[in-house]
C-alpha cells in the first residue's frame, strides 16, 4: 500500500459515524410507542408540497437526460442564480460566468471546497475553523483535506455566536478557511452586518478564506438575514475577495431531493473550485437545472413556505409552553437534561425521532461538548404536526 493511500485511510478513520448512523444505533432495540403516529423530527428534510412549476418544467426538458450536464451549471441556471443574488442582497453586480457555479446540493460543495482551498503540504498544518455545534460536513471536510479542525464553541452564554475574540493570534495566523453557518444549523443564530465585517477584516489581516453556508437564508422569524456577499458589497468589495457563499434549493424551495444549490463569490476561488469539480464530476441533471433556474426566479413559493415555517414555530411554542422561536432556520435547539436519554424517551414514549445535540458537536480542547444537553427538533411538516410535536415533547420524562 502506498504512503498516499495510508494517509488517506488514516484521515477517513479519524471521522466518527455520521450523526444519523449514530442515531440509528442509539435507537436500535427500542420501539416507538404503539398507537401513536410516528413523527420524524430528526432530519432537516422539508416535507412541503412541490411548487407547481416543478413537474411542468421537468416534462418540458426531459430531452436533457440524453446529454451530460455541465458541472458548472448551464448558462440559464447561472444567470438565474446571479439575478437572484442581486435581487435578494442588493448586490451591484455579480458575473454569472465567473462568479457563480451550480452545486449538486451544497453538502457536496461544502465538503469539496476544503479540498480546493486547503494546502495539506504546508510547512505548518493549517486550521479550518467551524462553529461547534455544526453541520458535520465541515468537520469531515477539514479532516479529509488535511487540516486541523478548530472548534468555535456556540453556547447559550454567548448567544450561540462563534466568538471571534476568543481565537488566539497564532491560530488566526495559520488559518486556511473559516466556515460560517447563518442562519445556524442547529442553533438558529444569525450573523449580522458587524459580524461579517469583523470576519472580513480578520481574513485580510491573516490571509484566509470565508465559506458562508447560507442554506437557511429564507427561513427566519422576524428580520431577513444579511449575507456575506451583501456585507462585502456594502464595504466596496465588489470582487468579493476571499468570500464564497453557498445556498440551496433544499430549504428555500423544499426540494431536497433535487440536489441543486449555488456557489458564488470571489472569481479566483470559483475558478479554483471549478477545476476541482471538473475532475470529481458532480452535476445536477439538465432537466433539474432548468427546474432550479425556475425556482431561483420565483419568490411566490418561497413566501408561502416562510409563512408555513413561521406558523409552525408559533404552533410548537404555543403547545410546548416555554422558549421562543430562533432568529433563523426551522430547527428548535431544545435544552434537555440528557440529550441521548431524552431522544430515547421521546421515541419510546411519544414515537418521535429527534437528534441528540452531542451528535452535531465535537469535544473541544477542554473535553466539553457544547451540544450535550440539547436535542435538535426539525419543524418540517407544517403547523399541525408542529403543534403535536410541542404537546408530545412536553409530556416526555426521563
Amino acid at each position: 500500500m502506498s504512503h498516499g493511500n495510508q494517509t488517506q485511510q488514516t484521515r477517513l478513520e479519524q471521522l466518527g459515524a455520521y450523526p444519523f448512523a449514530r442515531l440509528k444505533s442509539l435507537l436500535a432495540g427500542h420501539a416507538p410507542k404503539q398507537g401513536l403516529a410516528h413523527i420524524d423530527a430528526g432530519a432537516g428534510e422539508p416535507r412541503l408540497p412541490l411548487p407547481a412549476f416543478v413537474a411542468e418544467t421537468v416534462a418540458a426538458n426531459l430531452g436533457g437526460l440524453s446529454r451530460y450536464p455541465s458541472t458548472s451549471g448551464n448558462d440559464v441556471l447561472r444567470e438565474a442564480i446571479a439575478a437572484w443574488l442581486m435581487r435578494r442582497y442588493g448586490l451591484p453586480q455579480i458575473d454569472a460566468a465567473t462568479q457563480v457555479l451550480s452545486a449538486n446540493g451544497t453538502r457536496e460543495a461544502l465538503f469539496a471546497i476544503a479540498h480546493a482551498l486547503i494546502n495539506p503540504e504546508a510547512d505548518i498544518k493549517p486550521w479550518a475553523m467551524m462553529p461547534n455545534p455544526m453541520y458535520q460536513i465541515y468537520l469531515g471536510a477539514a479532516i479529509t483535506a488535511g487540516a486541523h479542525p478548530y472548534f468555535m464553541p456556540c453556547t447559550a452564554a454567548n448567544g450561540f455566536e462563534p466568538d471571534l475574540d476568543a481565537i488566539p493570534a497564532d491560530v488566526w495566523a495559520n488559518t486556511a478557511l473559516v466556515y460560517v453557518c447563518s442562519p445556524s444549523n442547529p442553533t438558529g443564530w444569525v450573523a449580522d452586518h458587524n459580524y461579517f465585517t469583523r470576519l472580513l477584516a480578520l481574513a485580510d489581516e491573516h490571509d484566509f478564506y470565508i465559506v458562508s453556508d447560507e442554506c437557511y437564508s429564507e427561513i427566519y422569524w422576524h428580520e431577513k438575514p444579511v449575507g456575506l456577499l451583501q456585507v462585502a458589497a456594502a464595504l466596496g468589495r465588489n470582487d468579493y475577495a476571499r468570500c464564497l457563499v453557498m445556498n440551496s434549493l433544499s430549504k428555500r424551495s423544499a426540494l431536497p431531493g433535487m440536489r441543486s444549490g449555488l456557489i458564488a463569490g470571489d472569481a479566483a476561488l470559483i475558478n479554483r473550485f471549478a477545476k476541482l469539480r471538473s475532475y470529481t464530476g458532480p452535476a445536477t441533471p439538465l432537466p433539474l437545472q432548468h427546474v432550479a433556474a425556475a425556482a431561483w426566479s420565483d419568490e411566490t413559493h418561497v413566501e408561502q413556505h416562510l409563512a408555513i415555517y413561521r406558523q409552525s414555530l408559533q404552533a410548537f411554542f404555543d403547545n410546548y409552553g416555554k422558549g421562543q422561536p430562533p432568529a433563523g432556520s426551522f430547527f428548535i435547539w431544545l435544552p434537555v437534561e440528557n440529550d441521548e436519554a431524552f431522544a430515547i424517551a421521546a421515541y419510546e414514549q411519544q414515537a418521535i425521532t429527534l437528534l441528540p445535540g452531542s451528535y452535531l458537536s465535537a469535544d473541544d480542547h477542554t473535553g466539553s461538548n457544547p451540544g450535550a444537553g440539547y436535542v435538535r427538533v426539525a419543524l418540517v411538516d407544517g403547523p399541525d404536526k408542529a403543534a403535536e410535536l410541542g404537546r408530545r415533547l412536553r409530556a416526555v420524562s426521563i
